[in-house]
């Protein structure tokens, strides 16, 4: 049976349902939504599970450590970070700590701490608190990183990385995916890393799109089909590991790719999509394949220089109609 959820309600179901059936999972911090309206949806957890939120001093770096040390030790630990860009401050806890434990133990030490950030454009949030991080930690051995984009697809993840995984994962929302809605199962389910979902199936043309993107590219592939275009979109949901043979399969189908994701153009995570592409697909593209990204600038605090940057449902539209030729 399902419902329709908005994202933040989505994950606040899948929380409650972990803390409820595993009592190694603790969470520190726990404003997953920020400051946005969606928070009211965890205000219920902390009331239920007292003693199973720890509300840490600001010290991102202690707090990633705290967190990386727990799951050594056996338990299997949230850390919500806040804003993406704090993560910055926890980087040598995240990248040199807890991503190369496992290799460096010779496997005999597992790491299983879910960081959870939320990032990107979000509304007047300026330089310092507008990054998507994904892509730099996609350059750390080790971790594994995780992008939702609809409410199904966070319930499902987010047990995935809190209850069965032996690996650290970079979970990563976006602000303004907290009052996305779609329908999402009932009951528990997990959604096993590694497994990209066709989200709308297409002939033409393929977009690639993870998080906050997936939802504008299905906004951009309803608009192309009302003159006709047929475009697949196709959701990675999970970096680390990465589903190759699925995007692979999508764009040797339709012949065309458009890339997307809420990160800069250079060495971000469409450059890296696009970079595989080329070289396991080559023979298979009719036209060269564009990438739909931010340009390599600070965010903005004007909102309407912050719109311009934002790689919005117009850009996917012409970026699909240039690869269409």
């Amino acid at each position: 049976m399902t419902r329709t959820l908005t994202y933040a309600q989505a994950l606040a179901e899948a929380l409650g349902e972990i803390l409820r059936e595993d009592e190694r999972v603790v969470i520190f911090g726990g404003g997953f939504a920020g400051i946005t309206p969606s928070r009211v949806h965890f205000g219920p957890l902390f009331k239920e599970f007292p003693g199973r939120f720890v509300a840490p001093p600001i010290s991102e770096l202690g707090l990633a450590g705290l967190g990386a040390g727990a799951a050594m030790a056996g338990l299997r630990p949230i850390v919500d970070l806040g804003t993406g860009s704090f993560v910055f401050e926890a980087f040598p806890a995240v990248a040199n700590e807890a991503a190369i434990a496992y290799y460096t133990s010779n496997q005999q030490t597992t790491v299983p701490v879910v960081y959870h950030l939320l990032g990107g454009i979000r509304g007047a949030g300026a330089e310092q608190h507008s990054q998507a991080v994904q892509a730099l930690f996609w350059q750390t051995p080790g971790l594994q990183i995780m992008l939702p984009g609809s409410p199904a697809d966070v319930k499902g993840l987010v047990r995935t990385a809190a209850l069965a995984s032996k690996n650290p994962t970079l979970f990563v929302s976006h602000y303004r995916l907290m009052e996305v809605a779609g329908p999402v199962p009932e009951e528990p389910y997990e959604i096993p890393f590694g497994q990209a979902e066709v989200k709308r199936a297409g002939t033409d043309a393929t977009i690639v799109a993870c998080g906050i993107q997936v939802p504008r590219a299905l906004e951009a592939a309803e608009r192309l089909a009302a003159d006709g275009v047929s475009v697949e979109v196709v959701d990675p949901r999970t970096l680390v590991p990465l589903d190759e043979a699925a995007i692979l399969a999508s764009v040797r189908k339709t012949g065309r790719a458009v890339v997307t994701d809420e990160t800069p153009r250079s060495c971000g995570v469409a450059a890296e999509l696009v970079a595989r592409l080329v070289e396991q697909a080559w023979g298979a593209l009719k036209t060269p394949p564009r990438r739909v990204t931010i340009p390599d600038v600070p965010i903005p605090f004007s909102e309407p220089l912050e719109a311009f940057v934002t790689p919005g449902v117009d850009r996917l539209v012409a970026a699909v109609r240039e690869v269409l030729g």
